[in-house]
């Protein structure tokens, strides 16, 4: 007697067909906007505060979003105590803003430009000007023909040059 299984060829070993080349149709979210016929994957609340959702396609989702009112059916003492609170709990980021624009490990700067900036004795926001600046004032001090015989002023002198160097090719690459 010839048993049937209800085992698929999807699973164990060996696999007779490849990943993901499963019969059944994938499940695509339509547009919830009338006669829409494109994917609905972007969620926008039906009332505020429902846990209901629309789903709309990218272009139904940003007109969706210009016609929303945060503040609507609120009386203007209550909008505002509602932006006030809103507000405090966003000034929480307004500390960190600093980071978006220097410091180490934003990315806009290698560990070598790090390390040459702070031979120079900058900051790791520092201008290019700024670098050009602290670098001939360096070099004039720590220059080997004003400091004769100084072994550490010409160590110094050639630690700044070559902080300089690394620092100038960087901001040629930026700019190139």
């Amino acid at each position: 007697m010839a048993r049937t299984t209800s085992r698929s060829n999807d699973w164990g070993f060996p696999r007779w067909r490849g990943y993901g080349s499963a019969s059944e149709a994938t499940k695509v979210r339509l547009c919830d906007r009338h006669g829409c016929e494109q994917p609905g994957n972007c969620p926008a609340p039906k009332s505020p505060n429902s846990p209901d959702r629309w789903y709309f396609c990218m272009d139904h989702a940003a007109e969706y979003n210009r016609g929303w009112n945060y503040f609507e059916g609120l009386s203007a003492e209550e909008a505002a105590e509602r932006e006030a609170a809103d507000q405090r709990t966003a000034d929480g980021y307004a500390g960190a803003k600093h980071y978006s624009w220097g410091g180490p490990g934003d990315g806009t700067r290698s560990r070598d430009e790090m390390r040459a900036l702070s031979a120079l004795g900058l900051e790791s926001d520092a201008t290019f000007e700024e670098t050009r600046t602290a670098w001939r004032t360096l070099a004039k001090e720590n220059h080997p023909d004003l400091r004769p015989g100084d072994a550490q002023a010409a160590t110094r002198f050639q630690q700044i040059q070559a902080a300089y160097e690394v620092l100038r090719a960087a901001e040629e690459a930026r700019a190139g």
